[in-house]
């Protein structure tokens, strides 16, 4: 594991082009950055600043020659940015009609593969009960302005990805607060129809009702996650592997970058985990991949950085967005496969 690029301020979603340049956005810093390693050494030694003063920039997401930025209520793009790195034109706004709310507002951006825009739309609260297309996952045709509703009853997912080979739309789901420390559990959700109920604000984690919503409703109307990640981990970004780089054994394993907790007793997570799955997609294992993060010998526990995203590099490393000690890591396997 080494640094690829230090000093990327609150670095949060990671996206590439198929040369290699990455483009990183935040979240506080309401920047946007791309990042190139042109000597081949493991690190990002150009880096150019793509736009400032957005409003949580989170999202980020490329195809065709166009960055797609996610700014709370607008999408914005950059076309051909690869050819205007150097001096960035202003973005085209293409669509601009999603919830203004600040609370859950920041989002994560990918594509389905008929070129439909994946944009969450996170719950502006705690806990309530918004109409849609709040606490929903949206595919927003770019064409034609359209919204279709892939997935309800999420609470706020920053993160997901295509299972490879599929169509199969996974995601990260951040649980409720302020039922103790270790309820209800966070999510990782499988998708199976367009349309399925995922349980907020009724029942969380498949399997505990809402004290306030949940009366008169069953755990059993809802799609249960694919697996309960525990409680105030903060689940994030995630992928699944499709390099060589590492060993055959990790080929379509999910990594997700456990964000950390804020509001537990005593801080857990802060690392990023490995999921592994059968040939159905059912989940056979859930292990630490990297943690560090956190002293949890401390007092309380004390981190140091927060994973935030990470994303299959070119090279088939693993790149680790790290939103709180403002870098990007780099993991490769050394040994003999």
């Amino acid at each position: 594991m080494s640094v690829y690029a230090a000093d990327v301020e609150n670095a949060r979603q990671l996206a590439q082009a198929p040369d290699g340049t990455v483009f990183v956005g935040s979240r506080k810093a309401g920047q946007v950055w791309a990042l190139r390693d042109s000597d081949g050494d493991g690190k990002a030694d150009q880096r150019w600043q793509i736009a400032d003063s957005l409003t949580l920039p989170s999202g980020v997401a490329y195809r065709n020659g166009t960055l797609y930025v996610a700014a709370v209520s607008r999408i914005l793009a950059w076309p051909a940015i690869l050819d205007h790195l150097a001096s960035p034109p202003s973005p085209q706004v293409r669509y601009a009609d999603f919830p203004a709310d600040t609370h859950h507002g920041w989002k994560y951006l990918d594509f389905l593969p008929d070129g439909e825009l994946i944009v969450p739309v996170g719950a502006p609260c705690n806990i309530c009960d918004p109409a849609l297309p709040y606490a929903s996952i949206q595919a927003l045709d770019l064409q034609t302005g359209s919204l279709r509703t892939l997935a309800r009853g999420v609470r706020n997912s920053v993160g997901f990805a295509l299972r490879p080979g599929s169509d199969e739309l996974w995601f990260t789901d951040n649980g409720r607060d302020w039922l103790g420390d270790s309820h209800p559990a966070d999510e990782l959700n499988r998708l199976v129809r367009a349309g399925d109920h995922f349980g907020y604000p009724y029942i969380h984690g498949g399997d505990t009702p809402d004290p306030e919503f949940g009366k008169g409703k069953s755990p059993a109307d809802y799609r249960k996650p694919a697996l309960q990640i525990p409680a105030h981990h903060a689940p994030l970004g995630m992928t699944f592997y499709t390099g060589s780089q590492f060993p055959a054994a990790y080929r379509g394993n999910i990594f997700i970058a456990e964000h950390g907790s804020w509001n537990r007793s005593e801080r857990a997570g802060y690392r990023v985990t490995r999921v592994q799955l059968d040939p159905n997609g059912e989940v056979t294992d859930y292990q630490p991949f990297v943690s560090g993060w956190l002293h949890a010998s401390l007092l309380g526990g004390k981190y140091w950085g927060r994973p935030a995203d990470v994303m299959v590099a070119a090279d088939g490393s693993l790149l680790i967005s790290d939103d709180s000690a403002n870098a990007i890591y780099r993991v490769r396997w050394q040994g003999t496969k």
